[in-house]
C-alpha cells in the first residue's frame, strides 16, 4: 500500500501505540494511561475483539443455555417430573447479544478514552519502525505493542471456498437452529460447539484428522469423547476432509477415515480447526518487522526480534491463543518495557480449559511429556469425583482429577476432568505459580462438602502410603508406650 494522503492525514506522538482492542490491547493501553503514558489505541473492528464479540462470551453464554436445557432433561435424576424441553434459537441469540452487550461498557472506547486513551476506530498499518498510519491519522509512537489477535483458519480442502459455511465468528448469526451441523475440527471450539448444538437440538457430527483435543491430558481427552458420543454426537476422529459439495442446507463433506472415504451429508458447516495470527493488514515489512507462521518473533519478554520499538502481545506473539494469556502478556509488557523490570512470557504453568460438560482443565506437562523430561522421577495421582461426596449429592460424578508429579513432590501438571473443571484448576494454578508442593495441599483446610475437595483427597493419597504404611505403625506403636 503506498500512503498517497499521508500528507493529508491528523500528525500525532505517544509513548505507546497500540494495535488491537482485544484483551491484550485493552490492557496495555490500561496499564499504560494508568502509569501517566500518551496512549493512543487503534481497533478496526469492535471493542472488545475475538474474546467478547465472538469467541468465550458468546460461546459460553450459549453453553450456559444448552446446558441449562441439558440439566431439565436429566431433572428426573434428582426426583423432578418436567415437560421436554425446546430451544428458541431468536431468543437464543437475543440472550447472546444481551450478554455481549453487559460486558461490553468494561471493553468501550468511552471507558478508555476517561482513562486518557485516544481511541482510533480504523484499521493501523506500519509506515515506518516507529510509526502506524490508519485512514484518518498518522501516529509517531516510542513504544508500538501490536495486539491484532487471530482470525480462523481455513483450510484448503477442495470446494470449501466455493461453498457457505460458518466460523467461530460468524456461527452466532446463525438464521435457524442447524438440522445438521456438521463440524470440521476437534480441538476445543469445535467440541464446545458440537455439544452446545447437540443439546439445543441439532444433529451433529464433527470430523477430526487426528486426536481429538490432542492437547489435553489422553486419558481425559478419550473420556470426554467416549461421554459425547454416548450423549449422542458422532465424532469421527483420524478422519481429514479432502471435498465439500453442495450448498446451504444441502452440504456433502468427504472425508478419508482409516477404513477409506466416508461421505456425511448435513445442513451445515462449522469450520473450527484453529486460528491464525491477523498479519495481512499490519504490513510488518515497512515496520521492520519479523514474523513466522505462529505470528510476530519476540524475545522471551515479548520484545520484537528485529525491531527494539515493538512488542507483541496476545494470540498474535505465537505463544498461544487464550484470553488470559493475552492478559497475562499485557503485564509483562508493563513490567519489562515500561517498568524495565526481567520479566518473560513463560507459559509452562499456562493453564487451558474446554468449557464442554463436564469441563476438561489442563496445566503444566502432560504425563508423557513429564515422563521423557524427568524419566523415572515422574509419578502420577489420580482422585475420582465418584469418591467426592459433594459430586455424588449432586450426581455428577463423571472424572477424576490427575496430578503430574515429581518424587520430591513437585507439581508438573495436572488435568482435570468433571463438573467445574475449570474452577477446581485455578488452585493447582495457584498452586504451581507459587512453587507450592504436594505436601503444602495437604495443608489447608477444604469446605466441606464442595468438588473443589478432591485436590486435597489426591494429594492426601499420594502421601497415604507412607502416613499410614509399616514405619509408621511401628512408630505410633514405639510412642504408644510413652506414658
Amino acid at each position: 500500500m503506498v500512503d498517497t494522503v499521508l500528507s493529508s492525514r491528523t500528525k500525532l506522538t505517544a509513548d505507546v501505540a497500540v494495535i488491537g482492542a482485544g484483551s491484550g490491547g485493552l490492557s496495555v493501553a490500561s496499564g499504560a494511561a494508568q502509569l501517566g503514558l500518551n496512549v493512543v489505541l487503534f481497533e478496526g473492528d469492535e471493542m472488545g475483539g475475538d474474546c467478547l464479540n465472538y469467541g468465550c462470551v458468546p460461546s459460553k453464554a450459549l453453553l450456559a443455555t444448552s446446558n441449562t436445557l441439558q440439566v431439565i432433561k436429566d431433572a428426573e435424576k434428582l426426583g423432578i417430573e418436567v415437560a421436554t424441553p425446546k430451544a428458541n434459537w431468536a431468543a437464543v441469540k437475543a440472550h447472546l447479544q444481551s450478554v455481549i452487550a453487559e460486558i461490553a461498557p468494561v471493553d468501550s472506547q468511552e471507558r478508555f478514552e476517561g482513562l486518557g486513551v485516544k481511541v482510533i476506530r480504523e484499521v493501523a498499518h506500519f509506515t515506518s519502525p516507529s510509526s502506524l498510519a490508519s485512514e484518518s491519522y498518522e501516529v509517531t509512537a516510542r513504544r508500538i505493542v501490536i495486539a491484532a489477535g487471530s482470525v480462523p483458519l481455513i483450510p484448503g480442502v477442495e470446494g470449501l471456498a466455493s461453498r457457505p459455511f460458518w466460523t467461530n465468528e460468524t456461527i452466532f448469526d446463525m438464521p435457524d437452529l442447524p438440522e445438521h451441523l456438521i463440524v470440521l475440527g476437534g480441538g476445543p471450539i469445535g467440541l464446545e460447539m458440537a455439544q452446545a448444538f447437540h443439546r439445543l437440538g441439532s444433529n451433529v457430527t464433527v470430523v477430526e484428522m487426528g486426536q481429538p483435543l490432542r492437547r489435553s491430558d489422553p486419558v481425559h481427552a478419550a473420556q470426554l469423547v467416549s461421554l459425547m458420543r454416548e450423549e449422542g454426537i458422532t465424532i469421527l476422529d483420524h478422519h481429514k476432509a479432502i471435498e465439500v459439495k453442495g450448498g446451504q442446507n444441502d452440504l456433502t463433506l468427504i472425508a478419508e477415515g482409516p477404513d477409506g472415504p466416508v461421505e456425511i451429508h448435513g445442513t451445515d458447516l462449522l469450520v473450527a480447526v484453529g486460528r491464525t495470527p491477523a498479519l495481512d493488514l499490519l504490513e510488518l515489512d515497512r515496520g521492520e518487522v519479523d514474523s513466522d507462521r505462529n505470528g510476530i518473533v519476540t524475545k522471551p519478554n515479548l520484545r520484537s526480534v528485529s525491531n527494539p520499538n515493538v512488542w507483541a502481545v496476545g494470540d498474535i506473539a505465537g505463544r498461544g491463543q487464550f484470553t488470559h494469556l493475552a492478559g497475562w502478556h499485557a503485564s509483562i509488557f508493563v513490567q519489562a518495557a515500561l517498568m524495565k523490570l526481567p520479566s518473560k512470557a513463560v507459559t509452562d504453568q499456562l493453564p487451558a480449559v474446554t468449557f464442554v460438560d463436564p469441563e476438561i482443565g489442563q496445566i503444566g506437562l502432560t504425563e508423557a511429556e513429564a515422563r521423557e523430561k524427568h524419566g523415572d522421577s515422574v509419578e502420577t495421582v489420580e482422585f475420582p469425583f465418584d469418591e467426592i461426596d459433594r459430586a455424588i449429592t449432586d450426581r455428577q460424578k463423571t472424572g477424576s482429577l490427575r496430578l503430574v508429579i515429581r518424587k520430591n513432590g513437585k507439581i508438573l501438571g495436572a488435568s482435570v476432568l468433571g463438573q467445574a473443571g475449570g474452577e477446581i484448576l485455578q488452585i493447582l494454578s495457584l498452586a504451581m505459580a507459587n512453587k507450592l508442593t504436594m505436601r503444602d495441599l495437604t495443608k489447608y483446610m477444604s469446605p466441606y462438602p464442595t468438588r473443589a475437595e478432591i485436590v486435597k483427597r489426591a494429594a492426601s493419597k499420594h502421601f497415604q502410603p507412607k502416613v499410614f504404611g509399616p514405619m509408621a505403625k511401628k512408630l505410633v506403636g514405639i510412642l504408644q508406650r510413652i506414658p
